[in-house]
């Protein structure tokens, strides 16, 4: 399993190394932004780019809540939709660069 696994890797590193010679770059850098998102009867805290939900909860003023917990930690945004699921809010907790 151990020479599969560093056969992988090796070709892993071998497209990464081609791709960037070509001049594609990876650019995209996963975020821990929270999303306060509409979940079935009630409201969700989501990661940026995850399928599945990290929380769900009965209202939306709790799904803030830990997504500001979450965000503060990460130093992340808190991004709050509404019902309709358009962005209604959105809350930096980023550090100044």
């Amino acid at each position: 399993m151990s020479k599969n696994n560093s056969l992988a890797k090796s070709i892993q590193k071998l497209i990464e190394a081609i791709l960037s010679a070509l001049g594609y770059k990876n650019t995209k850098k996963r975020t821990w932004h929270q999303h306060v998102v509409p979940y079935q009867e009630g409201w969700a805290v989501r990661r940026e780019g995850n399928k599945r939900i990290t929380s769900k909860h009965r209202k939306q003023s709790t799904a803030i809540n830990k997504a500001k917990v979450l965000a503060k930690r990460y130093k992340a945004d808190v991004i709050i939709h509404r019902e309709s699921g358009g962005i209604r809010d959105r809350v930096s907790y980023r550090e100044n660069d």
